[in-house]
């Protein structure tokens, strides 16, 4: 069976409001955020789901629960949470203001594009600002590219095993996880640069096929285009 994933990004929280780096750690979603997940929860409100999950960190289970409690077609019973799933790690940073962290990286790989995180990509490519990250970390704690393929990897494997009966599932992530998920699964993606980051409480589609094959449809659409 075929399995259809619906990819929900959380809500918007204090930390993106804050413009600080948010990987691992954790803060409360913002009334904006949840204004914005209602909009997306009545988009999916006559969505058949067979089950829900969602990354085991507090700002997705929030995301996952207004999700379920605004669906009128669905049975869910108790979210499983799949850590696999959780925000990319930034190591020290997390916390920390986003256009300082993106300024270190960028001197790390002694580059010129201070604060521009999406500059500092494009001169470097994603394996490299990766690298860049986990080496600028002074403990060296940041996911590297292996090591968040093999986390990805590990995450699909396991969402292919627990829904092998179900037909359509929703999964609450994260932005950075999701985008780099798509670059590595969607056909119409050439690279980091020509996808947009994705918007809080915006959907993305993929299948997850019998044989384990999982492959990016659809990306980062809200809640008026669902």
């Amino acid at each position: 069976m075929t399995t259809e994933v619906y990819l929900v990004r959380h809500g918007e929280t204090m930390f993106n409001q804050l413009n600080k780096v948010q990987g691992w750690c954790d803060s409360p979603l913002t009334v904006k955020g949840i204004d914005d997940l209602k909009r997306t929860a009545r988009a999916l409100a006559q969505v058949h789901f067979d089950n829900m999950y969602s990354s085991d960190l507090k700002r997705a289970i929030d995301t996952v629960h207004l999700m379920k409690n605004a669906n009128t077609v669905s049975q869910i019973g108790k979210i499983r949470k799949l850590p696999e799933f959780r925000e990319v790690f930034f190591g020290s940073f997390e916390g920390d203001n986003i256009n300082k962290t993106w300024a270190q990286i960028a001197k790390t790989a002694g580059i010129g594009y201070g604060t521009n995180v999406q500059k500092i990509i494009n001169q470097l490519g994603l394996e490299k600002f990766r690298e860049a990250t986990k080496e600028a970390d002074p403990r060296h704690l940041a996911e590297n590219k292996q090591e968040l393929d093999e986390r990805m990897k590990r995450g699909i494997q396991n969402l292919h095993e627990l829904t092998k009966d179900e037909e359509r599932v929703l999964l609450v992530s994260h932005g950075d996880f999701i985008k780099t998920l798509t670059i590595k699964y969607w056909k119409k993606s050439d690279g980091y640069h020509d996808i947009p980051f994705p918007d809080n409480g915006s959907v993305t589609r993929g299948l997850l096929h019998d044989d384990g094959r999982f492959e990016i449809i659809d990306y980062n659409r809200n809640a008026e285009s669902l």
